[in-house]
């Protein structure tokens, strides 16, 4: 009874998504309407979407798990790193909100851009479309494994929860996505991570009230981590310094505080402030998303912490105990309880599905349309008729989710470090262009080029030939790739000519406008 109840729970969900594509399908009369919503997203739908497909399976499970091997194995930094990345995500989640959102919604407006590739084009007057098929060839290096991680990532949780074959489940996983996506759009992608994000919201405040309980309530909770071998206080526990005073020093902080600046560089958030109905309503989205990241982030980082009292009590340190699945044992405990319970439990589930849906269908779309828009309407077929590229569009899609699962067709693929170095990719390739583009007048198309270029490169060359000399070096591929891209942007825009007076007037009448609301 208790697994019928989750998968009938899980099954409800996964309907009503399909249920939205179908809905929003009706609502797509013209390519910008499959790839921006026709600019007519709400506050709350903005905020949420945005920050949904931005938190992926990392929320529910990558966090939690990190958190709770704090004190474990002599592993003394997890509760650090969990907190120092929290606080580098609500730092970037907030900043990028509060900089980027509003120019870069006015900017792709008057500019009629669609796509992130596009509006570097159309920023820096490149009508050769150098710059469009370059940022189009970055979105597809590190957006389609991306994806293929979230259908990977289906497959497991499938797998390990119901003992289903792996590629069956990813297999099926990746068609309900691509079905609710291809259909709806860009509106279907964003209507369900509105949903979704509340799914995920539901389940955190669950998990937490169920393991407080089953753990025999906060002093038990204390009392399990002052037994743990080593700890001889909470303030040593809680220390986000480390234990021993060099273990999360100041290399590892700022290492890790630099996953904050790959949200400017994110295509999925930076399609979501292109596509507001109105630059005006941002603060309120802006206020929604800050506050409900860093409510998210406190939450799941305590149910690391919670988890590993409830891990105790219910004798779950095992030799096979994966710290990330924290969350689901959780929701397994609960569905033992009664029937009600077991289907409360299924849409806890549901939530991490939701986690992973909410970022694929956001990387499936931004991949597609790199293609489809910026690549073969641009250079291939320029004048496609407007029902012609919303079918070829969606082709386009298909194509690319069966090229994700075929790449994630190996069930030993690492889910986690596909979605760091994709991360990293982004940040390093389009942050500082994006940044440069919004705010400084003088940055050229070939500033642009060398910052995306080296930015992306510099994360292939740090993470693979840098970072194993470790000691100093041991850093986030982010921040060194980020720096070095900036540089690059700086340099070369400096050397080469200024910018054309169309683009220059164009940056001055934003800039007015800007500085009048």
């Amino acid at each position: 009874m208790k697994t019928t109840m989750i998968i009938l729970a899980i099954i409800l969900y996964l309907g009503y998504m399909i249920y939205l594509g179908v809905k929003m399908a009706k609502k797509n009369k013209s390519s910008d309407d499959f790839y921006l919503g026709g600019r007519k997203l709400g506050p709350f739908v903005t905020a949420m979407s945005a920050e949904a497909s931005d938190m992926s399976s990392w929320l529910l499970m990558g966090l939690p798990g990190v958190a709770l091997l704090n004190g474990l194995s002599g592993n003394t930094t997890g509760f650090a790193e969990a907190v120092w990345t929290a606080v580098g995500l609500a730092i970037g989640t907030y900043i990028n909100w509060l900089i980027v959102a509003k120019r870069i919604r006015i900017y792709s407006e008057k500019t009629s851009s669609t796509t992130i590739p596009s509006l570097f084009s159309d920023r820096f007057g490149d009508k050769g479309g150098m710059l469009t098929a370059i940022a189009a060839l970055v979105i597809i290096v590190f957006f389609i494994p991306y994806t293929a991680s979230g259908f990977s990532a289906i497959g497991k949780l499938a797998s390990s929860l119901f003992g289903i074959e792996y590629h069956t489940a990813m297999i099926v996983g990746a068609i309900i996505i691509v079905v609710y996506t291809v259909l709806g759009g860009f509106l279907a992608a964003s209507t369900t991570d509105l949903i979704q994000s509340v799914i995920m919201t539901v389940a955190l405040f669950v998990v937490v009230c169920f393991g407080i309980e089953n753990a025999g309530g906060f002093e038990n909770v204390k009392n399990m981590i002052l037994g743990i071998d080593g700890i001889d206080s909470l303030g040593q526990y809680f220390n986000i310094f480390g234990t021993d005073g060099e273990s999360y020093g100041f290399l590892p902080i700022v290492s890790t505080l630099a996953w904050g600046l790959g949200y400017f560089g994110m295509p999925h958030i930076l399609l979501r402030f292109m596509a507001i109905e109105n630059e005006k309503k941002l603060p309120l989205a802006r206020r929604v998303a800050s506050v409900w990241v860093t409510i998210s982030m406190a939450v799941a980082i305590f149910i690391g912490v919670l988890g590993f009292a409830f891990a105790t009590t219910n004798n779950l340190f095992t030799d096979g105990f994966d710290s990330e699945n924290i969350i689901i044992m959780i929701a397994n405990k609960i569905a033992e309880l009664d029937t009600f319970a077991a289907l409360l439990a299924g849409f806890i589930i549901a939530g991490i599905l939701a986690s992973i849906m909410s970022t694929a269908d956001s990387q499936l779309l931004a991949a597609s349309s790199s293609v489809s828009e910026n690549i073969i309407k641009r250079f291939v077929w320029k004048n496609m008729k407007e029902k012609v590229q919303m079918w070829f569009a969606r082709g386009t899609m298909l194509i690319i989710a069966l090229i994700a699962v075929f790449l994630a067709w190996d069930s030993d693929s690492s889910v986690f470090r596909i979605v760091s170095f994709a991360w990293a990719g982004f940040g390093a390739a389009f942050g500082p262009t994006v940044l440069f583009a919004l705010f400084w007048r003088r940055t050229t198309k070939w500033g642009a080029l060398a910052g995306i270029v080296s930015g992306g490169v510099m994360v292939f060359v740090w993470k693979y030939l840098v970072r194993p000399l470790g000691g100093a070096w041991d850093l986030y591929e982010l921040l060194p790739a980020f720096i070095i891209s900036s540089i690059a942007i700086i340099a070369v825009s400096l050397i080469t000519k200024a910018p054309d007076k169309e683009v220059t007037d164009t940056f001055d009448e934003v800039e007015l406008y800007c500085k009048a609301k």
